[in-house]
């Protein structure tokens, strides 16, 4: 039961009690007055059948339940000293007195305990405000643990609660704030560093341009070939890492369909249908018509191209990369494997970092393909694994989970 109702029913109790006392209490005073009343009328009864004898019962209780104008008798009285607001009879202005007291009393009484109930409630109140005070101050000198049985049902206790979640969620929010620094700080660093490169080869390129005017065609041809790659390398690194930004940041509207599975693998091979053919690995795709997956087919094609690229780069000539889907209850499972130079045991928890590039990576890998790709997949409620064997080869598994009624 919550403090406040339980002091809220105690105070109706406390009441109910004092006003039965207090009925009690009138209805002997009451009682009282009648029997005095009734043994003072008897009295005169008795007298005035005494002296007047002749007087019969008759007579008598006619007299008692007449109801006739008895202001002449008022009049009488007053000679004698007893007026409207005087008892006739003595004993009930005793009784009258009792009665009083006895009222005074009994509020006096009620007062006291409602009052004693209430200092009760404020010392809780206080000992609990104390407490959460005490609470707040611990959290502000770093320590956040809560005591859950120390708790009750009382409004104190859910306060108390509240102010734990809320301190735990501005915690979070400091923490990922300060994640996001720290994120964007080595993201920035290593942007630097890949950028630098490529743009220091741009400068000293232009640079001997300008300063060699006499410089051969063939050669001013050659240098701005390198140049133009240098562009385009520096063009892919920004667009990857825009790609990047939106889905850390949330930002991407994936399209999301039913899409036949056989098409979107046939469209990822034609975009890699030239390094393939430069490098003489065969690709191939192993996938039933009637396979499908609810996705974006763009952001997806993207994310797989960039692995099957990935395994192209690692595969000797005359070697292979085939792609395979199949359907079960649960999920619907993508794999890419490959012929290549596999990665060492070592290597293989790092090759989604951002910017890690393996051993036998080119000298023009960026190492954000993989990282990109595996982005994709979380997003669309998938994983990716990996598996690899040194002179083997290596196979990558994406796992998308249905939604199950």
């Amino acid at each position: 039961m919550k403090r406040t109702t339980f002091f809220t029913v105690t105070f109706i109790c406390i009441m109910v009690i004092f006003a039965v006392l207090g009925s009690v209490s009138a209805g002997i005073y009451m009682n009282s007055v009648r029997q005095n009343d009734n043994a003072a009328i008897l009295h005169i009864i008795t007298a005035i059948r005494q002296k007047y004898p002749a007087v019969s019962e008759i007579d008598i209780v006619k007299i008692l339940n007449d109801k006739t104008d008895d202001s002449g008798t008022q009049q009488m009285l007053k000679k004698y000293g007893i007026s409207e607001n005087d008892w006739i009879f003595p004993k009930n202005e005793t009784v009258q007195f009792a009665a009083v007291i006895n009222n005074v009393l009994l509020f006096m009484l009620g007062g006291a305990v409602i009052f004693a109930v209430f200092l009760v409630y404020v010392k809780r109140q206080n000992r609990d405000i104390l407490q959460i005070t005490g609470y707040l101050s611990k959290i502000n000198s770093g320590h956040y643990d809560l005591c859950l049985a120390e708790n009750a049902e009382g409004e104190m206790s859910i306060l108390k609660n509240e102010v734990y979640k809320t301190t735990v969620n501005l915690r979070e929010q400091y923490q990922n704030s300060l994640h996001d620094k720290i994120s964007l700080k080595d993201s920035i660093s290593d942007i630097s560093h890949q950028l630098k490169t490529p743009l220091t080869s741009l400068m000293l390129m232009l640079d001997t341009i300008i300063d060699t005017p006499d410089m051969p065609d063939n050669m001013k041809r050659e240098f701005l070939c390198d140049m133009k790659n240098s562009t385009e390398h520096i063009s892919f690194l920004i667009q990857s890492l825009l790609k990047l930004s939106k889905l850390d940041a949330n930002s991407v509207d994936f399209l999301k369909k039913t899409e036949n599975m056989q098409d979107l693998l046939n469209d990822c091979i034609k975009k890699t249908e030239l390094l393939a053919e430069i490098r003489e690995v065969n690709v191939s795709v192993r996938c039933k018509n009637n396979h499908s997956l609810f996705c974006d087919k763009k952001w997806l094609t993207e994310a797989l191209t960039n692995i099957i690229k990935n395994c192209i780069e690692h595969t000797p000539s005359g070697g292979s990369v085939t792609l395979s889907a199949d359907e079960g209850k649960f999920y619907t499972k993508i794999t890419v494997s490959d012929t290549g130079c596999g990665i060492s045991r070592e290597e293989l928890p790092h090759i989604f970092e951002r910017f890690y590039k393996t051993k036998n990576s080119s000298a023009n890998s960026i190492g954000i393909g993989l990282s990109l790709a595996k982005s994709i997949i979380e997003k669309h409620d998938g994983y990716i694994m990996v598996d690899s064997q040194l002179g083997v080869g290596t196979v990558f598994t994406i796992k998308f989970l249905k939604n199950l009624p």
